[in-house]
């Protein structure tokens, strides 16, 4: 289907961005003249007066460079082939690689005052809206280089990302597929949107079909893909070594204000845990009557329950009903983002892949997918809305400054109302065919989020590792790594296709480094955070709003003690693992 061919309530609007292209144009050049503001403060920061001043035209051009930077990205994201589109976010990356030079100098300057003057300036009523700012200086002193470095760094922003791009862009607009053949010989057409469709169909030979084309596909370019992917690494090691980190990891992690011990925690509790998946597999191959176990069959649907189809508009009334719990106000943000059209809803012809939601201050939410109808669709809406709806709470309770939370707990939102979605299903099951099939979402869904996605951080974990200890990397070396992680978490009984070892190659999360683990400590903390709320456990709804609007306030590990998840305690990953050991007893 064309865009032209998406009825205009399916598609999202970015007017709160920017009213058109005109009006874009038009912000652009004037976003320009900020490269001459900066200019002018240069070398004077020691003056509280210009300090003050040069802070406030930061939040300024901040503000209106993310209102601009996501319409061009998002326009462009509606069809990736849009030349037109994507000249404008090359032309605003210059415009902000450009400024980004210019201010380059600030954080240099800020990092010379002495500790006490940084503490006094973080208290002082007049700087209020950036104690965190200067609280942040004091945190990164160690890592912040020399004015003339700083700008030299700054300038390498725009063709670094240029990995990551290149990959959105050939996966999502170049890369073409054979068709899939059914059990009957009849022939589909086969696009990545359709994956997750025939990797859940009942037709064996279909979710084989899909498996291999899917990633043997990605495998025929394999010597370009890891030569991309690999340059992404190196970038990563490269800006670890000169901010003098001993790790990409370790960048990664204090960037964040996370925890090294949270990290090392979830990997002893996965490891210590893979044999529920084991069983989960083992019950599975049993209840599907199989004599081997492949790897494609984990998706099989146990009943026609996982076939059942929906609109879009009853997508939106069941999310709506399992999010009830968390109280009128949240669920009517449900609604005012299918009203005030926040979403993209339909797949068109070259439009970007997967799903998201991204926002900048001033602005609604918005989130893209791809709605198929299936169930799948709909879990994916409501994780996208999770995102929505958190920084829609922060934005409207914080002041700018203080609003952008950190991606460590940007997936506990999503996953919290994944997993009310389930757990409404679960309990309006009528018969054993349609709970069997509930648990075995729920279950699919704790693999893919908390194994699959810690099975993801070993492996990039590992390629930095090896770069940076000097070790030769190859495409054969990858792929025999991720294969190897494969049957590690998968188990000896699952058998492994000869195209799994690609799959790694098709993962947009890999260049954005040390992400994944993210999804596996938020669903970690969504199972903890669910269980209290449907429990009845009094305050529990008030004290997740409050985390949902916290914003950056506190560091994210605060953040999460305060809704009741210490990620440095292991009782908190012992909740998440009883419960599901309570699923795979009722599944089995």
């Amino acid at each position: 289907m064309k865009r032209s061919q998406v009825a205009e309530k399916y598609k999202w609007d970015l007017s709160s961005y920017a009213k058109d292209e005109n009006d874009f144009l038009q912000r652009c050049e004037t976003l320009k003249t900020f490269k001459t503001k900066f200019a002018c403060f240069e070398g004077k920061l020691d003056d509280d007066q210009q300090l003050l001043k040069v802070l406030k035209l930061t939040s300024a051009y901040e503000k209106e460079a993310s209102l601009l930077a996501n319409y061009a990205q998002r326009k462009l994201d509606e069809n990736l082939s849009n030349s037109k589109a994507n000249e404008n976010l090359n032309m605003l990356l210059k415009i902000d690689n450009d400024i980004s030079i210019a201010s380059a100098y600030i954080t240099p300057e800020i990092s010379k005052f002495s500790n006490s003057k940084l503490k006094n300036l973080a208290q002082n009523p007049k700087f209020r809206p950036y104690k965190l700012f200067f609280e942040e200086i004091l945190r990164q002193k160690p890592h912040i280089l020399p004015k003339e470095q700083e700008k030299l760094l700054s300038g390498m922003g725009e063709f670094l990302s240029g990995f990551s791009s290149s990959f959105d862009n050939f996966s999502d607009a170049d890369l073409k597929f054979e068709d899939v053949t059914d059990h009957s010989g009849k022939k589909h057409k086969y696009a990545a949107a359709d994956y997750n469709k025939y990797m859940h169909s009942p037709d064996r030979t279909l979710r084989k079909e899909a498996f291999r084309v899917e990633n043997a596909t990605y495998g025929k370019y394999i010597n370009f893909l890891t030569n991309n992917y690999l340059s992404d690494v190196k970038a990563d090691c490269y800006f670890a070594k000169i901010r003098h980190f001993d790790s990409a990891l370790e960048r990664a992690i204090f960037s964040e204000q996370a925890s090294k011990k949270v990290y090392d925690t979830l990997i002893e509790n996965i490891h210590k845990n893979l044999n529920l998946l084991y069983k989960f597999f083992a019950q599975k191959q049993k209840l599907l009557k199989l004599d081997k176990f492949y790897i494609y069959d984990q998706f099989a649907p146990l009943s026609k329950h996982g076939s059942k189809k929906y609109t879009y508009d009853e997508a939106i009334d069941l999310i709506k009903q399992a999010l009830s719990p968390l109280g009128e106000k949240y669920v009517s943000l449900v609604q005012k983002a299918k009203d005030e059209k926040w979403i993209d809803v339909m797949p068109n012809e070259g439009k970007a892949g997967g799903a998201y939601s991204a926002s900048s201050y001033g602005a609604n939410p918005v989130v893209l997918m791809s709605f198929t109808g299936e169930f799948n669709s709909v879990s994916t809406l409501a994780h996208e809305l999770g995102h929505a709806i958190h920084s829609y709470h922060s934005q409207n309770s914080q002041i700018f400054e203080e609003s952008d939370y950190v991606i460590f707990v940007a997936e506990v939102a999503s996953t919290v109302n994944e997993t009310l979605l389930r757990m409404m299903q679960l309990k309006q099951s009528k018969s054993r065919s349609e709970k069997l099939a509930i648990l075995d979402d729920i279950f699919m869904e704790a693999k893919s989020t908390i194994f699959r996605q810690t099975m993801f951080a070993e492996f990039e974990e590992w390629v930095h590792d090896e770069y940076e200890k000097s070790h030769p990397l190859s495409k054969d070396k990858l792929c025999e790594k991720y294969l190897m992680l494969n049957k590690q978490y998968f188990g000896p009984k699952v058998v492994l296709t000869n195209e799994t070892k690609f799959e790694w190659a098709r993962i947009p999360h890999f260049y954005r480094s040390f992400y994944v683990y993210k999804y596996a400590t938020g669903m970690i903390c969504a199972f903890n955070i669910v269980s209290r709320i449907l429990n009845g456990e009094k305050g529990a709804v008030e004290k997740y709003i409050k985390f949902l609007s916290a914003g950056c306030t506190k560091g994210p590990i605060e953040l999460l003690r305060d809704v009741g998840c210490d990620l440095e305690k292991q009782e908190t990953f012992d909740k998440a693992f009883d419960l599901l050991r309570e699923f795979l007893k009722e599944f089995k």
